[in-house]
């Protein structure tokens, strides 16, 4: 939090008031690392991607995902393919890439659409599997179970991609690069 000091002099004598200075969510959205995403590989999951993609940018504030514009190479690309999900391991930098392949093979099994996209994308985030693990844990991915409908990060998983996108610099994950796949 941030306090300011300032001075002032009534009637000839000095007088200090403390101030303290609140963040705004705007204000931290000014100092977010801004990353973009393409959809237009997306087929018939471009809507739940956009689910995922409002997860993230209403969990945290050091990261901002948006669309991007017709032919900017973006940031995220997002395949649709016949597979198990899967995403290259971030956290991807500005001008850095990575792709999010989203599997038909598990909506065909069953599991919730934007529990997919939030998941994958908290990979390209820099996130790993968290396997085994609950459904209340969005990394624990399919270990969570075909019933298992929560699409937002854990406040652990928040806390985690704040880190990475810390300060100027972003964080890189020593596993940075690898494909992870989310079969079960």
């Amino acid at each position: 939090m941030l306090r300011r000091t300032f001075a002032g002099v009534v009637a000839g004598a000095a007088l200090l008031l403390p101030v303290t200075v609140v963040p705004t969510a705007a204000a931290a959205e000014i100092n977010a690392t801004t990353l973009t995403y393409d959809d237009s590989q997306a087929a018939e999951f471009k809507d739940v991607v956009a689910q995922g993609v409002n997860v993230w940018n209403t969990s945290v504030t050091n990261v901002r995902i948006v669309k991007a514009s017709p032919g900017q190479r973006a940031n995220i690309r997002v395949v649709a393919d016949p597979g198990w999900p899967r995403a290259t391991l971030g956290p991807v930098r500005p001008g850095g890439q990575v792709t999010v392949w989203y599997g038909r093979e598990a909506v065909q099994q069953g599991y919730n659409k934007v529990r997919i996209a939030s998941h994958e994308l908290g990979h390209s985030l820099g996130l790993p599997d968290r396997k085994p693990g609950p459904c209340s844990s969005l990394m624990s991915g399919s270990t969570g179970g075909v019933s298992c409908a929560n699409t937002k990060p854990n406040a652990a998983e928040a806390a985690q991609v704040q880190r990475n996108y810390a300060g100027s610099l972003v964080r890189q994950n020593a596993d940075a690069g690898r494909v992870l796949v989310d079969a079960p």
